[in-house]
């Protein structure tokens, strides 16, 4: 994986934890599963990085 998608799906993921802080704090709740879902795809992609370096080694 490179360093470029590790920074990017880290910055999606930290997007998506502020959006789900602000959400949860404003009683949003559309925000805050807006922000969830974020998360998740950020941390999904990281997933298939990591599988695909798996099937490169």
């Amino acid at each position: 994986m490179g360093i470029g998608d590790k920074m990017k799906n880290a910055a999606e993921s930290a997007k998506g934890k502020v959006k789900e802080r602000t959400g949860d704090a404003t009683d949003n709740e559309d925000l805050q599963a807006e922000g969830q879902a974020d998360k998740t795809k950020a941390d999904l992609k990281q997933a298939g990085e990591k599988a695909k370096d798996a099937f490169r080694e």
